[in-house]
């Protein structure tokens, strides 16, 4: 299977053309255009230092949908009695500053580069990049962050500096979608993790169908901010 080579016309490949790995594109830019209109098709960005810029479309596909999301019940027992507050939309930056830096502190490769967080601190800016953010007092203790595009929220990446920090900001982030009627998330990639919260793989012609279906309007939202609010 070909992996095409992109140019400077804002356009991908079908996605069903991606090779077994998932690997479907090189090269093109990270410009709001083009990232919006890769996960407007469930196309992501992901590489590493020395890459070129790669772009894949995965399948199977792990994913949350709304209405089928379980919070383990020893984790809601541990979010009723915390003292964690939850917030949207305000401390993006240092999110996505966080989930790079607590994978290389531990000596890991991160996808999470100086010119990936330009690019999404940009969709932030303009309204399709969000956070979600858990705080105990005015320290940043979790998040997570990702792309919403009509009533899919396409996750990025999560952090914790303390126990269950990134799991009370998933359990924020599913209550707020499921008050805006979003129908999934996208997850990505399999952990074991995120089965227990009741992510499954679907095949990538579902995951296609799904999201063209979620997707009718690509207009940013910039209503998501809010003020910290107990995560009880």
């Amino acid at each position: 299977m070909p992996v095409f080579q992109l140019n400077d016309c804002i356009q991908f490949p079908p996605a069903e053309l991606a090779d077994e790995s998932g690997l479907l594109a090189v090269g093109g830019d990270l410009s709001p255009q083009r990232l919006i209109a890769a996960y407007s098709h469930g196309i992501f960005p992901w590489y590493s230092v020395g890459d070129p810029l790669l772009w894949w479309f995965t399948s199977p596909r792990l994913v949350i949908f709304l209405d089928e999301f379980k919070t383990p019940k020893r984790l809601a027992r541990y979010a009723r009695n915390s003292s964690v507050t939850v917030s949207r939309d305000a401390a993006f930056s240092d999110v996505i500053n966080e989930c790079a830096h607590i994978r290389t502190e531990t000596g890991e490769e991160t996808w999470i580069l100086p010119e990936m967080m330009d690019a999404y601190n940009i969709l932030h800016r303009l309204g399709y990049a969000h956070s979600i953010e858990c705080w105990q007092g005015q320290t940043l203790v979790g998040g997570l962050y990702g792309i919403a595009i009509g009533k899919v929220f396409f996750g990025e990446s999560m952090f914790s500096r303390i126990s269950c920090g990134s799991q009370y900001a998933l359990i924020g982030l599913v209550d707020f979608l499921t008050k805006e009627g979003y129908k999934l998330i996208d997850c990505q990639m399999t952990t074991d993790h995120l089965l227990r919260f009741g992510a499954r793989e679907i095949s990538g012609n579902e995951f296609q169908s799904v999201i063209k279906k979620s997707i009718t309007n690509i207009s940013p939202q910039v209503h998501w901010k809010n003020d910290k609010t107990s995560n009880s």
